[in-house]
């Protein structure tokens, strides 16, 4: 594996600014940053030398970053692994470990190095759907969400004075492995790390366990390594009935309402086949003007 890389990409137009590409092993993150061109360069600069250990800090960690959290968080040695174990904490009455948050834990750290002492008008982190925000008094940002076409718009207003820095998107058609059988479950939420490890615990909540059109596998069957061990987790999704959907639905939603009564996210959007449900309230950016996702 080569070492950490980074790159400008070609100017993003039509707005003519450029991002940053960073790329180690398994993490690809996509930056951009808004404002004077001498504080975005110092900005890069700074995420540029963040990255250059993130993950050989979270392989020095990985044995522990693999066990399940409990309500005590554990002494971690970098500050990306404690920001994982924060994020979790809070979710371990259900089976979770700090692997949950390190997509958005990865997008967090480097955001902080990015803009410490940088004067800049809004940037955003993106690693795989995980997104870390920085926003300056009076801006906003548009940020796309995950399972459009079910007649939700398919982007969503975040302004400065939004509590949310960070969303993120969980699903068993995603990157890493779901014990529910959501297609996407989209999180907003105070931080990337917090957004990450509650999409997980919701799309694994949004379930109809024992239903014979769902197919499961030990995680352990396709990924030795795994954290999941040999939990069950879902490898296809047959048709289902619209009660089905609706109750398999209901039941994800039942925690997101619980995890934003716990002040633990802002709002969450879930989908599974065609049919939606949206826990808390979010600006979109596209539709009509002031319009609210908004089912409590």
């Amino acid at each position: 594996m080569s070492g950490p890389q980074a790159r400008l990409l070609a100017p993003n137009l039509p707005k003519g600014g450029q991002r940053l590409h960073l790329n180690h092993g398994p993490i690809d993150l996509i930056i951009e940053a808004f404002g004077a061109p001498a504080e975005i360069a110092a900005a890069y600069d700074q995420a540029v030398a963040r990255f250059q250990t993130i993950l050989t800090e979270l392989v020095a960690e990985l044995p522990d970053l693999r066990k399940a959290a409990t309500a005590s968080p554990r002494a971690f040695a970098s500050s990306i692994t404690r920001r994982m174990e924060a994020a979790v904490c809070p979710l371990s009455t259900d089976f979770i470990t700090p692997m949950a948050a390190v997509a958005g834990s990865v997008a967090d750290e480097t955001m902080a190095a990015m803009i410490a002492g940088r004067r800049l008008e809004k940037a955003y982190v993106n690693d795989g759907g995980d997104i870390a925000l920085f926003l300056s008094r009076g801006a906003a940002i548009n940020a796309a969400i995950a399972g459009t076409g079910h007649g939700l718009s398919d982007r969503v207003t975040i302004r400065h004075a939004d509590p949310v820095r960070g969303m993120a998107t969980s699903g068993w058609r995603g990157r890493s492995f779901s014990l529910g059988i959501a297609d996407a479950v989209t999180v907003l939420a105070r931080t990337a790390a917090e957004a990450d490890a509650a999409a997980t615990i919701i799309a694994n909540a949004v379930d109809l366990p024992g239903h014979s059109a769902i197919a499961r596998a030990p995680a352990s069957s396709m990924a030795p390594d795994t954290d999941l061990g040999d939990r069950l987790v879902t490898v296809e999704v047959g048709k289902l009935t619209l009660t089905e959907i609706a109750a398999a639905l209901e039941r994800g939603h039942a925690v997101a309402a619980a995890l934003r009564k716990r002040g633990l996210i802002e709002s969450a959007a879930l989908f599974l086949a065609g049919d939606s449900r949206v826990c808390g309230s979010v600006e979109l950016a596209k539709g009509e003007p002031g319009r609210k996702l908004a089912h409590a």
